[in-house]
């Protein structure tokens, strides 16, 4: 068998498996029952009523449109009577204090530690999902907790953290519990994370960002094929919410995990730190991480070392000032060197920082490094 068949097959092999996914989630979607009593659930912010009873979600890409008593792609949001609500507001599947690096945020607070939250649900299916017994699951398949936004910022203020990461699963989903929690998160001068597929319309972003200290965005790869044979998502949505953030002035770190032979190709990493300088700049930190077989694609190796490490390197030749990589020991690719000088001015090993020799933001020169560091 000739490798160009080895490919179309392997290609088909994954569309399988995409189309498959979505397909049992609408399934699902349409066998489970209508009987929800909406009091019990809180509305959708961003959605528009159709004929019949139909709604539309206009939270992000997929806009579904939904028949009373089907859920949404992301498996967090149901047409209930007409009306379209979020299930896990308030519902907490998973609660963790984490190093800010382990988000990672390279930029913001090192040292610092973050009470990190996640409901269920997710509005892509990445076939590689590192967490996906809860972002593919129903807010019903899995325990989970009640918490109020008061009570989450209760809970991170007594936990001694300095900020909130909304992280796990996909944040987008809990749109409406993440925003009520980040406007009382920043009255308590607490500091408010999204570590996010970034998938998500413009009208929703725009308001939430108003509340965001920090935006890490979970890149897929810099192709068009990847995102929908190995996402069931689309590319030009992401980077749009990309130049949203930047020009927003929210703090932005982006994170592309390398599947071997799926989105590591020079042209690829070329590609993508070429369109971060010129559309964000050169100083926005972009982090290479290293893929391990999960979830739906365990037949896939673990990405090579050489191919991180080779990854950053394209990318600092392509200008971009602060590039780190991630799951490799590379003590190279976990350092922030000040450009003009190549002073070693903060030291991590693996999610923690050992050595942070900053003033002010800024190196022995007086170089500026951009992030937050207050």
């Amino acid at each position: 068998m000739g490798p160009i068949v080895k490919k179309i097959l392997a290609g088909l092999f994954l569309l399988l498996i995409v189309g498959s996914s979505v397909l049992v989630a609408i399934q699902r979607q349409r066998t489970i029952g209508l009987e929800e009593d909406p009091s019990k659930f809180h509305e959708a912010l961003y959605y528009s009523k159709l004929y019949g009873g139909l709604v539309q979600c206009k939270l992000c890409p997929n806009l579904c449109i939904l028949a009373p008593g089907e859920y949404g792609i992301c498996k967090a949001r149901k047409n209930i009577n007409g009306k379209l609500y979020s299930l896990v507001y308030g519902k907490i599947a998973a609660a963790h204090l984490d190093p800010i690096e382990k988000k990672p945020f390279f930029h913001v607070l090192p040292g610092a530690q973050a009470f990190s939250i996640a409901t269920t649900g997710c509005n892509i299916q990445c076939l590689f999902c590192q967490n996906w017994e809860i972002s593919q699951a129903f807010p019903f398949d899995v325990p989970t907790r009640s918490a109020s936004p008061k009570q989450v910022v209760q809970e991170a203020l007594a936990s001694g953290a300095r900020a909130i990461a909304f992280t796990y699963s996909e944040p987008v989903i809990s749109y409406e519990y993440v925003l009520d929690i980040a406007k009382l998160a920043k009255q308590a001068g607490l500091k408010t994370l999204m570590v996010s597929n970034g998938y998500i319309e413009q009208k929703p972003l725009k308001r939430l960002l108003k509340y965001i200290d920090a935006f890490k965005v979970d890149f897929k790869g810099f192709d068009e094929k990847f995102y929908t044979r190995l996402t069931a998502g689309h590319l030009q949505p992401v980077l749009e919410t990309m130049k949203t953030i930047h020009q927003s002035g929210v703090w932005l770190e982006i994170v592309t995990l390398l599947v071997t032979g799926q989105n590591d190709s020079d042209r690829q990493i070329r590609g993508l730190a070429d369109w971060i300088k010129t559309n964000l700049g050169d100083d926005v930190p972009l982090h290479f991480s290293r893929f391990y077989p999960q979830y739906k694609l365990l037949n896939v190796p673990p990405t090579p070392p050489e191919t991180v490490i080779r990854a950053r390197d394209i990318a600092m030749q392509e200008g971009l000032k602060y590039v780190y990589t991630g799951n490799i020991d590379y003590p190279p690719g976990e350092i922030t060197f000040c450009p003009e000088s190549g002073e070693k001015v903060i030291v991590r090993r693996g999610m923690f920082t050992i050595y942070n020799g900053l003033v002010n933001g800024a190196c022995s020169d007086g170089e500026k490094i951009p992030g937050i560091w207050d």
